[in-house]
Formats: structure tokens, sequence, C-alpha cells
């Protein structure tokens, strides 16, 4: 079985389409046109074309593209701050917030028209917000799922808390965790296809695929195809083997 998986987008539209466009090249030349495509997750914050991304995304799903987007933490921080302004969340280090500019979310937000949110009081921006993001994107990215098991690959945003149960996972693992996982070796028992942490280049560690390019800092947003427990990066040129 083949499932394909496009890295952390961080609002640059642009660079996800060109990740898209690789994948549609893979599935001609294999001739295969259903297998997932999956996204891991922080769609939004940083680059300047978050609503883009949900739009482009809402309505290639709505079309019946076989895409499956599953929530980052950054996804998750903006739909708590549509819950609520003053929502912190419990994995972020206090004092500093969706709005803080390490975070992006201004950025995200003057994607639908809200300025300057960084630097007015959080329930004017949130009123804000609130009438000018469509009542369908803040549901949607609300109900984003944490996770998505296919074949021998467990595709999730941050990675799993080793040694539990997938049924025992919480969701802020999922979105978040970062060290534990990172740095265990062992065989989870699926390739864990993630994102979340940044680096240089889409990586496979044995046990996991790490597809955080670092879109958010310049780098690319990546797209590979897995079958079984290997993957191969998506090129221009064809596929370059990860693991």
């Amino acid at each position: 079985m083949r499932t394909y998986a496009i890295g952390d987008i961080h609002g640059h539209l642009d660079l996800l389409q060109v990740a898209q466009d690789l994948v549609a090249q893979d599935r001609e030349r294999v001739g295969d046109p259903s297998s997932p495509l999956v996204h891991v997750g922080d769609l939004v914050d940083r680059g300047r074309q978050s609503r883009g991304v949900i739009e482009h995304l809402m309505a290639g799903q709505a079309r019946g593209e076989p895409w499956v987007v599953l929530k980052g933490n950054h996804d998750r921080m903006f739909a708590m701050f549509m819950d609520d302004p003053y929502a912190h969340d419990p994995m972020l280090r206090q004092g500093i917030g969706w709005l803080h500019p390490h975070v992006g979310g201004a950025t995200t937000l003057a994607s639908y028209g809200v300025r300057n949110a960084e630097e007015r009081p959080p329930e004017t921006v949130h009123a804000e917000a609130m009438a000018a993001i469509p009542p369908e994107h803040q549901t949607w990215i609300r109900k984003l799922p944490t996770h998505f098991l296919h074949d021998e690959s467990l595709f999730v945003h941050a990675g799993i808390r080793p040694g539990v149960d997938l049924r025992h996972q919480t969701e802020d693992d999922m979105t978040w965790i970062r060290k534990e996982f990172l740095e265990d070796t062992r065989d989870h028992g699926a390739l864990v296809v993630h994102g979340h942490t940044a680096i240089d280049k889409a990586t496979h560690y044995g046990n996991r695929l790490n597809m955080d390019s670092s879109a958010a800092y310049g780098g690319p947003v990546s797209a590979a195809v897995i079958e079984g427990r290997h993957a191969w990066l998506l090129t221009p040129e064809g596929r370059v083997a990860l693991g």
C-alpha cells in the first residue's frame, strides 16, 4: 500500500502547491490516483497565506481529493484563540501566547484582514477575527483529526508518547511532544510520520520520518511517498530514497 505525506506548511500556499504538484507527478508515473495524501499539520502561522492554505485544503477535500489534514500545535492554538482570546495552550511556556511574534498568530489573522493583532487588546482582536474568519473555517480547524493510521504508518503532527497504546495517546503529546519521542529509538509498531520539529530536510530515522523541512524559516514544504516502511522524497527529477 502507498501513502503520500506533506510536511509543515506554515501559511505558505505557494510552497504547498509545489509539494502537491510533486505528488500529482508521482501519482501519474505509478498510475495511482487514490492513495491518501496526508498533510501532517501546522497549516497556519508565520507565512502570509494561512487563509489561502485553509481555503485550498477545504476546497480539495470538498471536491473529493483523497486528502487527510491533521491538526498541528499551531492549528490548535488558532482554534483555542477563536474560542477564547485569553486561552493559553498548556504546552506553550508562560508569557508567550499565540499572538506573540515568535509564534506567528498575528500573521494568520492578517491573512483574514485583521491587522496589527499583537499590538492591540486581545478582546478587540478577537471580535474582529470572529467577524472576519468564515464560520466554516473555524469549524474545520476545530475538527481536524490528530492522527491517521494507514498500512504500516502512523501519521501525526509532533509524535507519540513512546510505549503508550495509540488509544491512550493525548492530543497534548500528538501536537507538541519533542524530546521524549525524538530521542527514543525503539520500534513504535508503525513508522511514525510527523513534522513539528524543524530540520534542514525530510529525514528517515528508521522508526520515524520527520517531514518538517523548515518552511517556517525559509525552507521548502516537503512531499514524500511511503510504501511499507520505506520512503522517498519527491523531487522534480523523481523519487529520492529516504529509507
